[in-house]
């Protein structure tokens, strides 16, 4: 067939050749240009690294976030939900895109033996002395985040819209998002149409990605419960109740919710990380303290959870012959509850198709959401119901990666006192996985 050279197709084909060609000349100057700006960055890191500070305490940090921003010409605000700093970038007429990065340290020694290794310790919440370090790679996101927005700056002919970059304060105790949203992160400033982060993957090798649609982290509670009973001494069991007992009982009968009682196509775990009862041998107790953790992904299947609990251990109580007011006290701390994050299929697409676009099709895996937590989710919860997506940013030296997978070694994990990224080739596919996909939303919207 003989199209014309005034026909639409051929107008289309002529529109979609010009795009192909603008995108790969943007895509190679986008990978020069973070190449050159890698000095620097990797000096914004090493300085990150090396002065962590914890959650609700991140007052250096967050000033050197808001410097950075307030630099490349950004509209900074200090102090926003605690340490929070929100930069807003006009650029024309388009789309509000959020990109989100967390600040805070964890209350780890850190033993990777590292040059640059933190050394800081300083008293936490409880007045205990405790040392300080990125171990969650928290410090790879703030270099990102800022080196995505040099990015997008220096590009800004490229893209029309309004750019929201967030360093978010107090990630590991679930508090920071909920601080920024309830002083109105989204109605005093513009509101989002898109909502993106990243979190280092140790287990993924540097110079890659990994992306789960839809569910990719869990909702996490944490539950106390005492367990009460009458003590006594232990050469006369039967004239106590005793809550050891007790709650080895409910130790085990918790495990039955998620194989007997929830439905084996839905997720969940149902943890007891701590037992704590009893000052001597021959001593029985009046009392036991367990903490558990609670994971899904479902929030009925969390509700599920919760009572399932509360009706088993106030159960094997009654069983035991304990009066009202000794039955369990089952204490949820919603106040430290994170919810699931759910990576909207949409959204979770274009992002994937923006980094396919920058770092090659091989260099994108298809992730499996995890039992972890991340507070990012709350972010797609709020009235306006905004899309988000957060993508792994692959953070282990390649040859070490191959290395495990040779011999079966394990790598150290995230919250590791032994976690040591590879920096460098992290950083840099970070910012130019980050800094493409905000400008095809920016520009196709």
């Amino acid at each position: 067939m003989t199209i014309s050279s005034k026909t639409p197709i051929a107008l289309s084909l002529c529109f979609l050749f010009t795009v192909a060609l603008s995108g790969n000349a943007v895509a190679a100057s986008l990978s020069d240009s973070v190449d050159k700006a890698m000095p620097k960055l990797e000096a914004l890191y090493l300085h990150l690294h090396q002065h962590p500070e914890l959650s609700f305490q991140e007052k250096a940090t967050s000033a050197r976030m808001a410097k950075e921003l307030a630099t490349l010409g950004f509209e900074v605000t200090e102090q926003f939900g605690g340490y929070g700093v929100v930069g807003i970038y006009r650029n024309g007429d388009g789309p509000t895109v959020m990109i989100r990065a967390d600040t805070d340290g964890l209350p780890i020694i850190e033993e990777t033996g590292k040059p640059y290794a933190s050394t800081v310790t300083t008293k936490d919440a409880s007045n205990n002395m405790v040392g300080i370090m990125h171990g969650c790679g928290h410090d790879i996101h703030m270099t990102s985040l800022i080196g995505t927005a040099e990015q997008l700056v220096a590009n800004k002919a490229d893209w029309k819209g309004t750019l929201m970059m967030v360093a978010q304060p107090a990630e590991e105790v679930g508090g920071g998002a909920k601080a920024m949203l309830k002083q109105g992160l989204f109605t005093q400033f513009p509101t989002p149409d898109y909502i993106i982060g990243l979190h280092v993957s140790a287990g993924i090798p540097a110079g890659k990605v990994g992306i789960a649609p839809g569910y990719a982290l869990a909702n996490v509670d944490s539950v106390d419960i005492k367990v009460k009973g009458k003590g006594g001494h232990g050469a006369y069991p039967h004239a106590t109740k005793d809550p050891v007992v007790l709650a080895s009982r409910m130790v085990l009968a918790l495990q039955t919710i998620s194989s007997r009682e929830i439905s084996p196509l839905e997720p969940n775990v149902i943890t007891v990380g701590s037992i704590h009862g009893g000052s001597k041998h021959n001593i029985i107790s009046d009392e036991v303290k367990l903490q558990l953790t609670l994971r899904s992904y479902n929030p009925d299947v969390r509700l599920q959870q919760i009572e399932a609990l509360k009706r088993l251990t106030r159960g094997i109580a009654i069983s035991a012959g304990l009066p009202d007011e000794l039955m369990p006290e089952v204490y949820v701390h919603e106040e430290e509850r994170i919810p699931s994050t759910y990576n909207d299929p949409t959204l979770a697409a274009n992002v994937q198709s923006s980094i396919e676009q920058e770092l090659g099709v091989e260099n994108v895996l298809k992730s499996e959401p995890v039992m972890a937590g991340e507070d990012f989710g709350l972010y797609g919860l709020t009235a306006e119901k905004r899309p988000i997506t957060i993508f792994w940013l692959g953070a282990v030296d390649p040859d070490s990666y191959q290395i495990s997978l040779d011999n079966g070694s394990t790598l150290p994990s995230l919250h590791s006192s032994q976690f040591a990224p590879d920096y460098p080739l992290t950083i840099n596919t970070g910012v130019r996985a980050m800094s493409r996909s905000a400008m095809n939303l920016f520009n196709h919207h």
